[in-house]
């Protein structure tokens, strides 16, 4: 069932949604050469302190840190560690809070200082292709429009979408219905309505689209070895057209 939401509701999203925006920004400024993802990881959990919320992601299913930081080929769900980032690499942050019983959020790819054109054009790209879903997310419209304008945009550049995880409905619950893929022909699927909260995620490769698990049973990577990036916005759908409730 998808659940929509009250005015009163999204308002306490927008709250939620502005926090993770800031924390996100926190961690932007923060990831250079040198820096580790568990110094990271423990910023962010600090700073949830500060404002008075919970990480969405610490303790979920047993996901034990607060950020998920996966750099270069690691797709999603990457464990924090003690290792440096390095110039050149590219670093994917998946993060949410937990405020007054609603979640956000949201996910960046940010380059480690000076770094090269395909990772540079794999970031532009999936940046696109989630802007692009937004816009595609119009009351009246079909779930699958969302998706198709993810899969146009990253084929068409000649990267791959990665299937095995989707964007979803968000509320009181991390994960709520629908589902949406990255990929699929338009005009299927629920119709959109006014009072939807979406969480877009397009993850997308470099190269080949498969991916495998690592041993922690979590962190999932590139097979063929190549980068990945991962950018996600929570919206609400309106008669006014789609409103990013995680912008800062």
């Amino acid at each position: 069932m998808i659940v929509l939401k009250s005015p009163i509701e999204l308002k306490q999203m927008r709250e939620a949604g502005r926090v993770v925006a800031e924390i996100l920004q926190l961690l932007r400024e923060r990831i250079f050469p040198g820096v580790t993802t568990l110094e990271l990881d423990r910023f962010a959990e600090q700073e949830c302190k500060k404002r008075g919320v919970r990480p969405a992601f610490k303790g979920y299913g047993g996901f034990p840190f607060t950020i998920c930081s996966s750099p270069n080929e690691k797709v999603v769900h990457g464990f924090a560690d003690d290792v440096p980032l390095r110039e050149g690499d590219i670093l994917s942050i998946d993060f949410g809070v937990i405020k007054d019983g609603f979640y956000g959020d949201s996910a960046i790819t940010v380059p480690v200082g000076r770094i090269d054109p395909e990772k540079e054009r794999l970031l532009r790209v999936t940046r696109q292709s989630l802007d692009l879903a937004i816009a595609a997310a119009l009351v009246g419209g079909r779930l699958s429009d969302i998706s198709n304008a993810v899969q146009t945009c990253v084929e068409k550049e000649g990267f791959s979408v990665v299937r095995e995880f989707v964007g979803h409905g968000i509320g009181r619950q991390l994960h709520e219905s629908p589902q949406i893929p990255n990929f699929g022909p338009p005009g299927q699927g629920p119709r959109l309505r006014a009072g939807m909260t979406l969480a877009i995620e397009p993850m997308i490769n470099a190269g080949a689209a498969a991916i495998i698990i690592l041993k922690d049973g979590w962190t999932a990577v590139a097979v063929d070895g190549r980068p990945s990036a991962h950018f996600e916005h929570t919206i609400a759908l309106t008669d006014n057209g789609p409103e990013i409730l995680t912008l800062p």
